[in-house]
């Protein structure tokens, strides 16, 4: 289970997750890009050099992504406090953010085939103002196993912050927000003024 003010890491098995689809795509790609070597050589040695070549680069890139697989697995942090989420992950570029639980519209909960096969959930996050075009998610929380609780006790949080319009001091109840308490002030005296000149009028 989660805690406030503990770092915590994706599920152990998002490792094996991990490994079996960066694996998976390397073998499709390495099929799509070398496969014709041995569609060529038919009646031919299926040991030529062109195919020795294909398989050893198939070999290393699988070694080198098994390797990347564990250094990325270890690289993903997170962390979460009463006001904030952050995390940070990464290899050869190491990537870092923070999103207050007032920016978050929406906490979605993703789960493929192989993830149900895992027990493990990703958790995409929707905030507001987001840059992105196609409406993707600011931060996605990669293999989530106990997905729900850690969804309802974010948005316990969200719930519990004030809106990003009054975060930021946007205009709230048609007051301007640039007022401040000595405008506001001189106007109630002003609109005092104008109404006891009514009065005495009356």
């Amino acid at each position: 289970m989660v805690s406030l003010e503990e770092e915590f890491h994706p599920s152990l098995q998002y490792r094996p997750y991990l490994a079996i689809t960066t694996v998976g795509s390397i073998i499709f790609i390495w099929l799509c890009c070398a496969g014709w070597i041995f569609l060529i050589e038919e009646g031919g040695s299926p040991f030529s050099l062109f195919s020795l070549l294909a398989v050893a680069l198939l070999v290393v890139a699988i070694a080198i992504s098994l390797a990347w697989v564990v250094l990325y697995d270890q690289s993903i942090v997170y962390h979460l406090n009463k006001t904030e989420m952050t995390w940070k992950r990464g290899v050869w570029f190491r990537t870092t953010g923070i999103v207050p639980y007032n920016r978050i519209t929406n906490v979605d909960i993703v789960q493929g085939p192989l993830m149900r096969l895992f027990h493990i959930s990703n958790l995409k996050i929707q905030t507001a103002g987001s840059s992105s075009p196609d409406g993707k998610s600011e931060i996605s929380l990669v293999g989530i196993e106990e997905s729900e609780p850690l969804r309802a006790l974010i948005m316990n949080f969200v719930r519990g912050q004030p809106s990003v319009a009054a975060a930021t001091g946007a205009e709230t109840a048609g007051t301007p927000s640039n007022y401040t308490n000595s405008d506001m002030a001189a106007l109630l005296e002003e609109v005092s003024t104008i109404r006891k000149i009514l009065e005495l009028k009356g």
